[in-house]
């Protein structure tokens, strides 16, 4: 069909008391588009259409806080929702046109799995094909204006860049904020004023980008300059988005390394930062740390001064070396002072947070001194203190996937029995994507220290006698004698990392991290993500809750590993092997004592591979419904891919 331009200028609205259902005056295309699916679902004033018959009421509350100088915070409450069914799901999910954007940036995917080798060739390299696409969309002089705050490092860059966002937002700056990857949906990463950019705004530059590269390069047809690959799309797009939204400072997350990345054609950022340095992407930056902070400190240029938190010192030399090249002065940042907070807590979780809170608070000091505004601010600078917004920013910058917490409330169902006046037992999953040996042991640090501190729940395999009450042990578990908290504790490590990493590093840094401080898991569940290298999904792309068969080898050899860790060198070094393994865990997993445990006749009572994350999902519900008194503590990590397969399946 075709699309009109003067059809897009719709402005639909539904009354309901308090309820703005669809508002939309953009233009979202810059000219006529030939499209093989509808743009847009059919409108009306039905409801359904909308995905919103089962919204009762929804308040918008705006908050101003008084001290910012043109921030606001808007908060929108939602109340009286039911819990949306499968019946719901076509109503609620994005339009045929975001589902074919998503289409078009699959089709950018150069690599079929993570390591492998780009089909991109030709004479240009990649930062030079970079300013080029940047010269067709016509940025070229623009990248300069948009005052970069840029952020390398292996663990940590993300975080950092989430607390500059939220400090400089509540200084009273327009912010735009670039991360990756995505976990549910490709939007993640482009922030506006601490927005995720909306699903129309989001297709007006999209669409923009693609035809205006794509007939450009038609009418210049050569294989040296080919569509840009997926990541080389989204960061010009980023740069788009955010010289069109007027944004006062861009926050920028490097990609992978720094010296080679996409984002490193800005050539005059107005400060720099490196997080934390560690052991990670070795098949593209080196296999040393060595090797590793020379592509970190490509990010580097003349004239801009640069920060950095303490590096071990094989580290902490190349970063200072390339700085005296450039002659930059470059500081190093200590953890962040807790008295700093006045007792507000971090937003972010883990002990490991200090450090990059820190890191960000000094980027976001010399971004505001740089760019002239620090005097029009904050009337002096205390160094033994931090200024409100800066403790509020801290306090209130969100990423999702790291160090996270959720309460799954869908096992909550008043169809189950009441017991003890529980309907249910409760079912926690604590998400981090730590997918190196340093951010696995600060997830293993973060993870002991949050479960530990409910002391009424103990799990049986590290249990001795407390002095809190009368102990009873069934089916291994261990109840305390309060009978107000008769709940009974398994913690599950539900895990998968990508073949590139070494587990025989990974998990034994984690399992030993984690018993050093007296947390230990029941069981283990490794299991294949859903999402796949090759394809961009959305939000509301489905997730069939069947999923075709998959090579489970890989998944096996990490539960020989997680066996060997557990019973030692007498662990049978024959490879584990099932002919038909179970979408989901036997019924009697959960309870299953360790002294069944027997590796030598293929029988493990600590860990099994399952072939479906949906269905594990549904068990480990269905295993908290059937039993009020029980607690499940899932630990997921090892990849981020896997983190967001889980957050898209659990906020369903």
């Amino acid at each position: 069909m075709h699309f009109f331009p003067d059809t897009s200028r719709l402005y639909v609205k539904q009354e309901l008391p308090g309820v703005l259902l669809f508002h939309l005056k953009e233009q979202l295309f810059p000219y006529n588009l030939n499209w093989k699916v509808p743009c847009f679902p059919f409108f009306n004033c039905n409801l359904d259409l909308f995905g919103v018959r089962r919204l009762h009421s929804q308040e918008i509350v705006r908050q101003k806080d008084p001290s910012s100088r043109k921030m606001s915070t808007w908060a929108v409450k939602t109340m009286d929702m039911d819990v949306t069914t499968e019946e719901d799901s076509a109503a609620l999910r994005l339009s045929p046109a975001y589902e074919t954007a998503m289409e078009a940036l699959s089709s950018l995917i150069t690599r079929q799995k993570r390591g492998g080798a780009s089909k991109i060739g030709g004479k240009y390299k990649k930062l030079d094909r970079m300013l080029m696409y940047i010269k067709i969309l016509g940025l070229e002089g623009h990248l300069g204006g948009l005052k970069t705050i840029h952020v390398a490092g292996t663990k940590g860059k993300g975080s950092t860049c989430a607390f500059c966002e939220a400090i400089l937002r509540e200084c009273g700056f327009r912010t735009g904020l670039f991360t990756s990857p995505h976990l549910i949906d490709v939007r993640e990463r482009f922030r506006i004023n601490g927005l995720d950019i909306t699903e129309d705004k989001f297709l007006l530059h999209f669409w923009d980008c693609w035809h205006r590269l794509k007939l450009d390069l038609q009418e210049n047809l050569t294989e040296d300059l080919p569509m840009p690959p997926l990541f080389q799309f989204l960061t010009v797009m980023a740069f788009k988005i955010f010289v069109e939204e007027k944004v006062d400072v861009a926050i920028i997350e490097v990609g992978l390394g720094g010296k080679k990345d996409s984002t490193n054609v800005i050539k005059e950022p107005v400060v720099c930062g490196i997080a934390s340095l560690g052991m990670d992407h070795m098949e593209a930056l080196g296999d040393t740390l060595a090797e590793i902070a020379s592509h970190k400190a490509g990010i580097f240029k003349p004239q801009v001064p640069a920060f950095t938190v303490p590096q071990r010192s094989e580290a902490m030399d190349v970063l200072s070396e390339r700085a005296n090249e450039l002659m930059i002065p470059l500081e190093v940042v200590a953890p962040i002072d807790c008295k700093w907070l006045d007792g507000i807590k971090l937003s972010l979780s883990g002990d490991h947070q200090y450090s990059n809170a820190a890191l960000a608070a000094s980027l976001c000091k010399s971004w505001i001194r740089s760019t002239g505004n620090w005097e029009k601010l904050f009337q002096h600078d205390d160094k033994d203190s931090l200024p409100e917004p800066f403790i509020r920013g801290l306090s209130t910058a969100r990423l999702f996937g790291r160090a996270q917490i959720v309460h799954d409330s869908s096992s909550n169902s008043s169809t189950v029995s009441m017991v003890n006046g529980a309907a249910s037992g409760d079912l926690t999953f604590y998400l981090d994507g730590a997918h190196s040996p340093e951010s696995l042991e600060a997830c293993g640090r973060w993870f002991a220290t949050v479960v530990k501190d409910d002391k009424n729940l103990l799990p049986l395999d590290s249990c001795l006698k407390t002095g809190i009450g009368e102990e009873v042990s069934e089916n291994g578990f261990v109840y305390t004698g309060s009978k107000e908290s008769n709940k009974i504790s398994k913690r599950i490590l539900l895990f998968n990392c990508m073949d590139v990493r070494d587990p025989q590093i990974l998990l034994p840094q984690l399992v030993n991290t984690c018993a050093t401080l007296g947390t230990h898991f029941s069981k283990a569940i490794f299991v294949p993500n859903i999402s796949t290298y090759n394809k961009v999904t959305s939000g509301a792309s489905a997730v069939p809750f069947h999923l075709p068969a998959k090579d489970l080898t890989w998944q096996f050899n990490l539960q020989r590993i997680w066996e060997k860790i557990l019973h030692g060198k007498g662990f049978p070094e024959k490879p584990l092997k099932k002919e038909n393994p179970a979408c989901f865990p036997p019924n009697n997993f959960l309870y299953e004592d360790i002294s069944h445990c027997k590796p030598a006749d293929g029988n493990f009572a600590c860990s099994t591979v399952v072939s479906s994350l949906p269905q594990t999902i549904k068990w480990l519900r269905d295993c908290v419904k059937e039993n009020p008194r029980l607690r499940i503590q899932v630990l997921v990590t090892g990849s981020l891919h896997l983190v967001g397969d889980v957050l898209k399946l659990i906020n369903r």
